[in-house]
């Protein structure tokens, strides 16, 4: 197992991409610290991972609010320790609409959640890694890469995203600790189904299918590997 005995903090565990990493960490061999806002969803990914005899904690948390994401990350070092892994999922989309006609109200909630959220963990996590280093994955987009009309502040979250992945690599080369960021491309997800409701997600890959990434990045396979975007859908093991 690729994780064995890793502590692994995963945001938006919830549903779709997040769920999947959970349960694959688990089968790797880590300890899961889930959290999101639908704390039902969460209970039971915890109990599927416990009767597979994997080690998994949850709390219901909005990430947008600081002290939520503190105390959540808190409760992980109480349970488990320091951590290992962080994977920043947690996102949501908002209106899929030009910016003259962008809510201020829609703006600020998604940025709260995307780039605030991404902010607010990552920090209060920083202080509970080992010291001899982990490993942070944070999810971002193709439309962070390039620009596309009518994505709004998702669009705009995900370039942030982008810039945070690389000059916070730079920041934690001393401290051994590796930032990655992961474009999972087109999956069947609720998310994806909101942005592009005609679409048949028949044609789409399901989550399970593009992990070996996140693997790789949790792993120790991933050391000397800082700074970078991996597109999931592209990338082989080896």
């Amino acid at each position: 197992m690729k994780l064995s005995n890793k502590v692994a903090v995963i945001s938006g565990a919830s549903r779709g991409i997040g769920r999947a990493i959970a349960k694959r960490y688990a089968r790797e061999g880590a300890v899961v610290c889930m959290c999101a806002r639908h704390v039902e969803q969460l209970r039971t990914i915890s109990l599927e991972i416990m009767s597979g005899g994997g080690r998994s904690f949850f709390e219901q948390t909005d990430i947008s609010d600081e002290r939520q994401a503190e105390e959540f990350l808190t409760l992980c070092r109480d349970n488990f320790g320091a951590i290992d892994v962080l994977v920043n999922n947690a996102g949501i989309l908002g209106p899929r609409v030009p910016f003259e006609h962008y809510s201020s109200q829609e703006w600020e909630k998604v940025l709260s959640v995307n780039l605030n959220g991404l902010f607010f963990m990552t920090k209060h996590a920083l202080p509970l890694f080992r010291e001899q280093g982990g490993s942070i994955i944070n999810v971002s987009s193709s439309v962070g890469k390039i620009a596309k009309p009518n994505w709004g502040a998702y669009g705009v979250s995900k370039f942030a995203t982008e810039g945070f992945t690389h000059a916070l690599a730079e920041e934690l080369r001393a401290r051994n600790i590796r930032v990655n960021a992961v474009n999972p491309g087109p999956v069947a997800t609720e998310m994806r189904h909101q942005a592009f409701p005609d679409e048949d997600q028949r044609t789409l890959k399901k989550p399970e299918d593009i992990l070996d990434v996140f693997v790789h990045l949790a792993s120790d396979d991933s050391k000397h590997v800082t700074g970078q975007t991996i597109d999931a859908q592209h990338f082989t093991k080896g």
